[in-house]
């Protein structure tokens, strides 16, 4: 896939373009609170956006780039959503007020995008030149995968080396000031919380991009998938904040379902590594069954979850409860 300079151009611009719109017409005038029918408009005008996009792929470059994308965005997607777990801890830790709370996320995914974009760049790089990388990705993605089964259930937000490096250098207030990222107190300039915690979210968003990023280039090779498919998955990452709200707690097996997902394409990636490196009996994924895969176990995983939480809340009301959906506890990454 030959993706001119033009090409780049054009999407880079198409993106900041919608970014800016999003923008304008959300967070115009004063802060105020993002409504549910709010969110879930821009939710799904971002999921059509993303289909449109495939679908112009499907003209462009053929049926096989556009699996490539669909698959890739399904699991940028899916990760996304477990990160949001992470996103309202930080949120809460930080105690943001939740007029303020989309400006926030928008600044920070902004941070969170840029910085996927360089290291997405280094990595296509550096796997279009050591292929054995692929064996390392496929290693450590199933690596991840068992990390998320073990994991123990608790929500943790650690702060990170540049958050704690930006609180420590840079002279900030204890309070908020609006939405207003700097304010002047007795002559001198400092910044606010507010731009301590758009930090938080982007650096935090860049170190579950290290599981992520690997994921889809176990997908697809192309940079150029890698990076429109993190953009869409994130751009709509804030409004389905909004709208998720409370599901997010029932979704109690959604760490399992992306387990599975994130040894799957482990397997994929080592699978592929030995086929180009002169195993050409090993057996390759294709990109059909991946997106089948990858659809069918987020789907029976929704399903699962929000079966379970049904279970869960007719057996805490004392009604009567459906059999067939076991006990468990959800293990959020």
């Amino acid at each position: 896939m030959n993706v001119t300079l033009l090409g780049w151009s054009l999407t880079l611009a198409g993106i900041l373009a919608v970014i800016l719109v999003d923008l304008w017409i959300v967070d115009r005038g004063s802060p105020k609170e993002f409504t549910l029918r709010q969110a879930g408009a821009w939710v799904t005008f971002y999921v059509v956006l993303a289909v449109a996009f495939g679908v112009c792929l499907l003209f462009v470059a053929g049926g096989q780039y556009t699996a490539q994308f669909y698959a890739g965005y399904l699991t940028e997607y899916s990760l996304s959503i477990d990160n949001l777990f992470i996103f309202y801890v930080i949120m809460a830790r930080f105690a943001v007020p939740r007029v303020n709370q989309h400006k926030v996320l928008l600044v920070g995914i902004l941070i969170a995008l840029f910085m996927r974009g360089a290291f997405i760049l280094v990595g296509g790089a550096a796997l279009a030149r050591f292929e054995w990388l692929f064996y390392v990705f496929g290693l450590f993605l199933i690596w991840t995968a068992l990390g998320l089964l073990r994991d123990s259930g608790d929500e943790e937000f650690k702060e990170n080396i540049l958050l704690r490096w930006v609180q420590r250098v840079i002279p900030a207030t204890g309070e908020y000031h609006r939405d207003r990222l700097t304010v002047r107190v007795e002559g001198r300039r400092l910044v606010t919380p507010m731009l301590i915690v758009m930090v938080a979210i982007g650096s935090t968003d860049l170190l579950f991009a290290l599981d992520s990023i690997p994921a889809i280039f176990g997908l697809t090779k192309q940079s150029y998938l890698v990076f429109t498919a993190n953009a869409f998955a994130l751009m709509g990452l804030r409004q389905l904040y909004f709208l998720l709200g409370g599901l997010l707690d029932r979704l109690i097996y959604l760490s399992k379902g992306l387990s599975f997902i994130l040894a799957f394409i482990g397997v994929k990636l080592i699978l592929e590594a030995l086929h180009a490196t002169g195993f050409e009996q090993v057996p390759q994924v294709p990109i059909w069954l991946s997106l089948v895969v990858i659809g069918v176990a987020m789907l029976i995983t929704t399903v699962v979850s929000l079966l379970k939480a049904r279970h869960d809340a007719a057996r805490e009301a004392g009604e009567p409860v459906p059999t067939g959906v076991g006990d468990a506890g959800r293990t959020p990454r």
